[in-house]
């Protein structure tokens, strides 16, 4: 299994006339921590579309256990607890200042060879750099 964390900030724009962290934010903070994800292992959405690899999201399922308000700094802890094959899933947990969790959250994504739009296998560098998290 492989865990990494990230921080993101609520931001007033993100807010609802409550002080809530919008539901639609959510989305968005799985994406800043996939992609962070990601980078931490030394990969880059954008070194994986430079390969002719996309990842469309296939499903995105979010529970609220309590909510977020404006300035909190947020950590998301994410995690890929099953090796990919042609799909990818990215678990997600979010806890507020006071460590407290408040969200889980997890999305299923598809690989796709950019170029003649079918499902593939993950690239190679992205199975080398998961692979000892999988032995």
């Amino acid at each position: 299994m492989y865990t990494s964390e990230t921080t993101v900030r609520v931001r007033y724009g993100e807010t609802d006339q409550m002080g809530y962290a919008y539901y639609g934010c959510y989305a968005m903070y799985y994406e800043v921590a996939r992609v962070e994800s990601l980078r931490q292992l030394g990969l880059t959405y954008k070194s994986l579309e430079a390969q002719g690899i996309i990842m469309p999201v296939l499903e995105n399922r979010s529970k609220y256990i309590s909510p977020a308000y404006y300035d909190q700094l947020l950590r998301i802890v994410c995690e890929i607890r099953e090796k990919p094959g042609i799909r990818i899933r990215f678990h997600y947990e979010i806890f507020n200042e006071d460590n407290k969790l408040i969200h889980i959250g997890e999305t299923l994504l598809v690989f796709v060879d950019k170029q003649t739009s079918r499902p593939c296998m993950p690239p190679e560098a992205m199975k080398k750099v998961l692979e000892p998290f999988f032995k």
